[in-house]
């Protein structure tokens, strides 16, 4: 008799399944060394893996999943963890709770029906609900906007608005909001930061731009100054001189002849007790002038937004000083 054993194609099927399984298992975690049957060792430096025995490179061109960041302690590990995006003091939440947009479209981009949009805008409106939960969230939500839409217009960069928020956040936590407006401290907190950050805007600017008179604005940011013992330094002419030259399409030429004569006239103490803006402003022109560059009293009046008189004054003091013949 023979010893053949009949088997089913069932079963055939079933042992070759199981074969390929264990055969793609095994390819996948190798746990020693193909040649020598060494241990194998993660080279995380080089992104290989190699046998600590013969040096057989087994993989390489690993990708690390890890973070971008090194920890050398548990403290330092945990305040560099981070899951999504990093906070930000320019949201009243600083940015940690969930943002529903205004578009009325899907991942895709498709329209939603009708009657998505109606749940949509239900979800909206709960989301900004819960999203301020008291009369001081409400606030501060309504103050970042201010100094957002504020910033947007006079250009100021990101750095300034975050210093602008912060200062905002301290004025509302020492309780300095009560008898004055929410735009008043916004506009001060941004007046403030432009200060700090050492790219002022005029306050003539600064109101341009706001919801409150001059004299509101003056007399809360020396207010809010005071009371958070802010070091602001007065504003330094030459901050004023490079928006100057680009807004008036003038050469480098120009702006370096205008920090110099802004030096000479800081060294001879011309410049104490009077207006930056006009400062710069008058400076810029006279150096326009010793350039051969055509600018007149009245276009730098306006992009200084301050009068062509004071221009005059200042610009004759600035040519003194250096002793140029006007």
């Amino acid at each position: 008799m023979s010893d053949t054993t009949i088997r089913s194609p069932e079963t055939e099927r079933t042992r070759e399944t199981n074969t390929e399984t264990e055969s793609e298992t095994e390819s996948e975690s190798v746990d020693h060394c193909p040649e020598c049957g060494g241990n194998l060792v993660t080279d995380t430096e080089h992104g290989e893996t190699v046998c600590s025995d013969c040096g057989l490179v087994v993989e390489e061109d690993e990708i690390d999943r890890g973070p971008e960041w090194r920890a050398f302690n548990s403290n330092e590990k945990d305040e560099k963890s981070r899951v999504g995006a990093p906070t930000t003091n320019m949201m009243h939440d600083k940015g940690l709770s969930t943002n529903i947009g205004w578009q009325d479209k899907d991942a895709y981009g498709r329209s939603l029906n009708a009657s998505q949009r109606q749940k949509m805008q239900r979800l909206r409106k709960w989301n900004e609900r819960f999203r301020t939960r008291d009369s001081k969230e409400r606030n501060l939500k309504q103050a970042l906007g201010e100094i957002d839409r504020m910033a947007s217009a006079l250009g100021l960069p990101e750095n300034v608005r975050e210093t602008a928020s912060v200062i905002y956040r301290r004025a509302l936590d020492e309780d300095l909001l009560p008898g004055r407006s929410i735009e008043g401290v916004s506009t001060a907190a941004l007046y403030a930061a432009a200060r700090q950050a050492g790219t002022p805007r005029s306050i003539d600017e600064i109101v341009a731009v706001s919801r409150v008179e001059e004299m509101e604005m003056t007399r809360t940011y020396r207010y809010v100054v005071r009371e958070l013992n802010l070091e602001i330094q007065p504003a330094d002419p030459e901050s004023y001189v490079p928006r100057f030259v680009s807004d008036l399409d003038l050469s480098d030429e120009v702006e370096r002849r205008a920090r110099e004569l802004l030096d000479s006239a800081r060294d001879r103490g011309i410049l104490s007790g009077k207006s930056p803006v006009g400062l710069a402003a008058a400076a810029v022109y006279a150096a326009a002038l010793l350039t051969n560059e055509k600018v007149t009293q009245s276009e730098v009046s306006e992009v200084a937004n301050i009068s062509e008189v004071t221009i005059r004054n200042r610009y004759k003091e600035l040519l003194e000083s250096e002793e140029v013949p006007l």
